[in-house]
């Protein structure tokens, strides 16, 4: 194998760690953040890459030639984004299937420049969600009327959502502000009497609220042996939870409803 300076080496360990970053952000699981780190540096010609996570930090160390470098950076949690994800892995698979490694590192690297980051429109997705919510009361025996405050909670909610998140409000405190809209617009059905039965509004409404990837991401963690971050996405995903619970229970006293359940 050609030498590698000093200097590549700098650069292929920044570009290692900037896909494990970048996989860590939008949603994928700590294997698949190790696996597809250290394959991208054995592609680029690296003896070995070894690759530590935490919740909120990567640490990656790529070894060529007996020598050693090591690199640590801080990691911001992203909205999901599972197309980005597919998009780094069929880098890394062309990057791997080259054989011809002139200018390799510069064609990862606009690659990894190039990567498309476009989501839908903010009304399409309050859209989708909204009907999404309005399904699941009308499928759980509402009836139109609250088939359509469900929607209209829904889409607000979320809209709402994307709207404190693209600001980097925290999310606990936008997840309680998002319960705390998506009920009041449900528990509107106990107010005005709508419908024939007002929980499925309210427990419709904040059905885009429950943190079914970061809870399936953590638990994968934990029995795949990544403990300590499968932990923290766990507690994490326990502390939305509860974030979502005080948003709607202010909305309900708000609203001096009593009691709410089926």
């Amino acid at each position: 194998m050609t030498s590698i300076s000093y200097v590549k080496q700098q650069r292929i360990t920044r570009l290692c760690v900037r896909c494990g970053l970048l996989l860590m952000q939008y949603g994928a699981e700590s294997a698949v953040v190790v696996d597809l780190s250290k394959r991208l540096g054995l592609a680029l010609r690296m003896n070995s890459v070894e690759c530590s996570l935490n919740f909120n930090a990567i640490t990656l160390t790529t070894i060529c030639d007996e020598r050693c470098i090591t690199t640590t950076r801080d990691t911001i949690n992203q909205s999901i984004n599972v197309n980005l994800l597919v998009q780094i892995q069929q880098i890394i698979n062309k990057t791997e299937a080259t054989i011809d490694s002139t200018d390799l590192i510069d064609r990862t690297t606009i690659a990894f420049d190039e990567l498309d980051k476009t989501v839908y429109p903010t009304w399409l997705v309050s859209i989708f969600v909204g009907a999404s919510c309005a399904a699941f009361a009308y499928l759980n025996g509402g009836s139109w009327s609250i088939t359509a405050v469900t929607f209209i909670a829904g889409m607000v909610a979320m809209f709402t959502r994307i709207y404190l998140s693209k600001h980097h409000f925290n999310p606990f405190i936008t997840v309680i502000v998002t319960a705390f809209i998506a009920s009041l617009i449900g528990a509107t059905t106990y107010y005005f009497d709508i419908g024939n039965n007002a929980d499925i509004a309210v427990a419709s409404s904040v059905l885009l609220l429950i943190p079914s990837f970061p809870l399936i991401n953590s638990l994968s963690d934990i029995l795949k042996g990544y403990v300590n971050i499968g932990v923290g996405r766990a507690v994490f995903t326990y502390m939305l939870t509860l974030s979502a619970c005080v948003g709607i229970v202010m909305a309900l006293v708000l609203l001096r409803i009593q009691h709410w359940g089926f």
